[in-house]
């Protein structure tokens, strides 16, 4: 995922910090705007698991900072909704001059609020998803805890928002009060996706009942069981990212770019991206994506199956496919072949070759299960097959591999 750092001065000329998360080859399809939660900023793990997910489905992300967070100037005291609203679309105007019209915004609780009201006032914006997101906006004010409600002769209340001390103005409470954002939603006529999680302790799943509710059809409601309110868990933004770029397809045309990595006249080519992963690694044939990685206890991600699992997975479908053709050439009563596969080290004097030297040596166990009216013959033939699966045959013999530098 290659980033993009930009500025947007919003109305009142401020600079806010942005980034456009790119697809692995750097041509977006569509773009998305992602507005983080309420008091968070754009590099907390759900925004950027979620930037992710979309990436791989061709989607160039936008997120941002709000101002008075993360690195936007600005005081927090300025960062009332409406100014929120009007920072998204300053956002989105400048991705709009200089890239494409985003055509999908998200928001995570305030933020996805905040993408409802901005979508009522930019025709360009094709579907919503809105993440553990209030129904009604003041209801962030049942975590303030008043500390001075006089702080300073600008009138600005000091307030303790999750343990954190924050200052804000009573313009910041007035703006909750006024702003009825299920009347907003009632007058929105486009797709939305609502996500929440029924162990929500910050924004109760009723808020979400209330939002689906109001909504206009066609509107959509996935459960994120488990899942706390900000994401914490990277299966769970992981699984939130995946869930919007799959329902997005259904409204959101691409933009004639391709999804896939180049594979400049190769078979195959991979992809990892050392900043923002480990061992994780997008695999690109000329008409199909898959994703390798390592498991949890290796050091990766365990987004997809590891190296030797899909050598594995080469030997086993091979087979399963030589074995099918064979039998449906001999019109035996073959209905279904399974091909278990697993691969080890083992040592030399484990094996049955009286002529073994001491090692270790690259072993493949593959056991055949076959379903249909079958004889023992027949059944015996089939194993026999299964070893003349081109996989098993490269895999049995000296292979010569050439590395050389393409630039």
């Amino acid at each position: 995922m290659k980033n993009q750092k930009f500025e947007v001065f919003n109305e009142k000329g401020y600079k806010l910090q942005a980034y456009l998360n790119m697809p692995p080859n750097h041509e977006p399809m569509r773009f998305a705007v992602l507005a983080h939660c309420f008091t968070c900023n754009s590099d907390i793990t759900a925004v950027r698991s979620i930037s992710k997910a979309l990436n791989s489905q061709g989607f160039g992300v936008v997120r941002f900072d709000f101002t008075g967070l993360g690195k936007s100037e600005g005081s927090f005291a300025e960062s009332h909704f409406s100014a929120n609203v009007s920072d998204l679309i300053c956002v989105y105007e400048y991705i709009k001059a200089h890239f494409h019209a985003p055509e999908l915004l998200i928001g995570h609780s305030l933020g996805g609020a905040a993408v409802i009201a901005a979508a009522s006032e930019l025709s360009d914006v094709r579907a919503i998803a809105a993440i553990c997101t209030p129904s009604h906006v003041e209801h962030v004010k049942k975590h303030f805890v008043f500390t001075n409600e006089n702080s300073n002769s600008s009138n600005e209340i000091e307030v303790n928002i999750g343990c954190r001390p924050f200052l804000i103005s009573q313009n910041f409470l007035d703006e909750m009060q006024k702003t009825d954002l299920l009347g907003i939603l009632a007058k929105l006529h486009k797709p939305i996706l609502i996500l929440h999680s029924p162990f929500d302790k910050i924004v109760g799943i009723e808020n979400a009942r209330e939002l689906y509710d109001r909504a206009n059809h066609p509107k959509s409601f996935i459960s994120l069981d488990n899942a706390d309110h900000l994401l914490t868990e990277k299966v769970d933004s992981e699984y939130v990212g995946n869930v919007i770029s799959s329902w997005a397809n259904r409204y959101i045309p691409t933009l004639g770019g391709a999804l896939a990595l180049d594979t400049k006249g190769e078979q195959v080519v991979g992809h990892l991206d050392l900043v923002e992963d480990k061992f994780t690694t997008i695999l690109q044939t000329v008409k199909h994506s898959l994703t390798a990685d390592e498991p949890i206890t290796m050091g990766g991600d365990d987004h997809g199956p590891s190296p030797y699992e899909y050598l594995s997975t080469a030997l086993a479908a091979c087979t399963a496919m030589t074995v099918g053709l064979y039998a449906r050439r001999k019109s035996w009563e073959l209905k279904e072949v399974f091909v278990y596969v697993s691969y080890y080290h083992k040592h030399m004097d484990d094996m049955s070759s009286a002529n073994s030297e001491p090692g270790h040596i690259d072993f493949f166990s593959k056991k055949l299960h076959f379903v249909g009216d079958l004889s023992a013959a027949q059944k015996e033939r089939l194993r026999e097959i299964a070893a003349k699966c081109p996989v098993h045959k490269t895999l049995s013999l000296p292979v010569e591999i050439e590395t050389i530098l393409s630039n």
